[in-house]
């Protein structure tokens, strides 16, 4: 089962979703207060159901959102974006080698956010 866990950083608040192992899956932005992380998390649970936008790939269908939107980043890596229905961006993913591991990773956010604790580090 996953945990979305908040932590306090020196400039204000974040999560990170992780799974059943630790692995972080994705992570949030950074917020000013506690209560807008912890709306931010409902965010990722109400969205995380949304398409997959491949852009990647020549002429890839734009889709609603909220999706994810995955792309390549200047080291050649894969990653994905959580996007809200108003086009914010919600939950950001690592940098992965290869596509499959990142869609993997997109299928683990569907899986574990919408049962995930919430805990405080």
């Amino acid at each position: 089962m996953g945990k979305f866990v908040i932590k306090h950083t020196a400039t204000g608040v974040k999560f990170d979703l992780k799974a059943g192992n630790g692995e972080v899956i994705a992570t949030s932005e950074v917020y000013t207060t506690d209560s807008a992380c912890k709306n931010g998390i409902e965010s990722v649970r109400k969205c995380c159901e949304g398409g997959v936008e491949d852009q990647t790939v020549e002429g890839y269908e734009t889709l609603k959102h909220p999706k994810y939107e995955v792309y390549q980043d200047k080291k050649g890596e894969y990653r994905f974006r959580l996007k809200a229905r108003n086009g914010e961006i919600i939950a950001t993913s690592e940098g992965y080698k290869a596509k499959p591991s990142c869609l993997n990773g997109i299928e683990s956010v569907k899986k574990n956010a919408p049962e995930a604790e919430i805990v405080e580090e």
